[in-house]
């Protein structure tokens, strides 16, 4: 009983019990729910993390159409569909131009434009 108690799991509890008492069989409706739900939240976040991946290249491929972007300096945040665009940029123009393509992008839910205007300091 001493190892029952210590287990943390409440799941893996009522596994245990249901072994020991010899009740526990595979098609069992504790081992059928717990199964899934494992799997499907362990899964969600890879699969959010490859969509994000996925739509932040295709903002940047956007960028890369054209030529008057220099993307190297700009960088591309992406959370479930939410854009992020953080560095700078040659002049307010091109802040507008950037935000505005990076809205034509399929999948992106919104935008949100943290560039700033690139400074020519004289000497």
């Amino acid at each position: 009983m001493k190892s029952i108690k210590s287990l943390r799991s409440g799941c893996a509890a009522l596994v245990v019990l249901a072994s020991i008492a010899g009740t526990f069989h595979a098609g069992d409706s504790v081992a059928a729910a717990s199964a899934p739900a494992v799997a499907s939240s362990a899964s969600a976040p890879v699969a959010t993390r490859k969509d994000n991946r996925a739509l932040r290249k295709l903002v940047y491929a956007e960028f890369a159409k054209d030529k008057s972007i220099d993307a190297g300096d700009i960088g591309v945040g992406v959370k479930s569909g939410a854009v992020t665009l953080t560095g700078t940029v040659s002049d307010a123009a091109q802040s507008e131009k950037v935000a505005a393509m990076t809205k034509g992008v399929p999948g992106v839910v919104s935008v949100t434009n943290k560039l700033t205007i690139r400074r020519n300091f004289a000497q």
